[in-house]
């Protein structure tokens, strides 16, 4: 049957974080460039949409198209990893140092990605800085603005804000990961990790591999937003509430549905699978 059960879900949702652990540096660099350029793809793609007049709730449901390619190629995102890696180490499968350089190599390569195409959709949307940016380059200045100096306005409580929406936000995209092994199949697979994603997107949660394409796409277009702005008031909070919000609401709840207990660390309890296509 194409249906997986929930828990054989829990326990290949573990198996692969160990397997992902085992990545080289290369294939992790790799896999988060690949992952963040698609992301900044399906991100422009939903913009798009939405600067043809089109109802907004189209570009959410277009916006997945970048996630799901990510699970079936089994390419790395750092906001799936934040559930899976703390996890496996809680359960004593993975190594604490392995886990941090793990995260810190895929967060990288997702930077690199976004930037990159960032930087390449800019040059062509305003024609090499020859025209003015216009129709979804106009959408981007203003989602960087109201990502950063809105946030900026409300003081501290809006590096919360940014927190708690970033933790709402990786709570699906989390649930993506693991809808994404609930099916054996190919279109299984996309259409279980299609429902969490769209729901993030269309609720405007934050997600921070999204905007390292958003944030530096604006910035490139005109936005009156600095690289300080960028990282104080979006990036780094976003990121701790991806990471919190993964880990406490879909990492944990995986680890107790696998019961697996915890034992001496680093020792490896886990069973280990080739990494399913489903590694985001």
């Amino acid at each position: 049957m194409d249906y997986v059960k929930p828990l054989e879900v829990a326990e290949t949702f573990l198996a692969n974080a160990v397997s992902k652990s085992r990545l080289s540096v290369g294939q992790l660099l790799l896999r988060g460039f690949l992952s963040g350029a698609l992301l900044g793809f399906a991100t422009t793609v939903a913009f798009t949409a939405t600067a043809q007049n089109l109802p907004p709730i189209l570009g959410a449901i277009l916006f997945p198209v970048g996630f799901a390619m990510i699970v079936v190629l089994g390419l790395e995102l750092v906001t799936g990893s934040f559930a899976m890696l703390p996890a496996a180490w809680i359960a004593g499968g993975v190594t604490l140092p392995r886990v941090l350089v793990n995260l810190a190599l895929v967060f990288l390569g997702n930077l690199i990605g976004g930037c990159l195409y960032a930087w390449l959709y800019a040059m062509v949307l305003t024609q090499f800085h020859h025209v003015p940016a216009a129709g979804a380059g106009t959408l981007l200045i203003a989602a960087a603005q109201a990502k950063t100096l809105a946030y900026q306005k409300l003081g501290m409580a809006g590096l919360g804000l940014s927190v708690i929406k970033a933790m709402l936000c990786n709570w699906m995209v989390c649930m993506g990961v693991v809808m994404g092994l609930t099916s054996r199949s190919t279109l299984g697979k996309i259409a279980a990790c299609w429902l969490p994603i769209f729901t993030f997107f269309a609720l405007g949660y934050e997600h921070s591999v999204v905007n390292m394409f958003i944030l530096p796409a604006g910035i490139l277009l005109g936005a009156p937003v600095s690289l300080r702005d960028w990282w104080l008031w979006n990036q780094l909070p976003v990121t701790f509430g991806n990471l919190f919000g993964g880990l406490l609401f879909v990492g944990l709840p995986m680890l107790w549905m696998s019961g697996i207990r915890e034992t001496k660390r680093g020792e490896e309890r886990i069973p280990t699978t080739q990494p399913e296509a489903v590694e985001a």
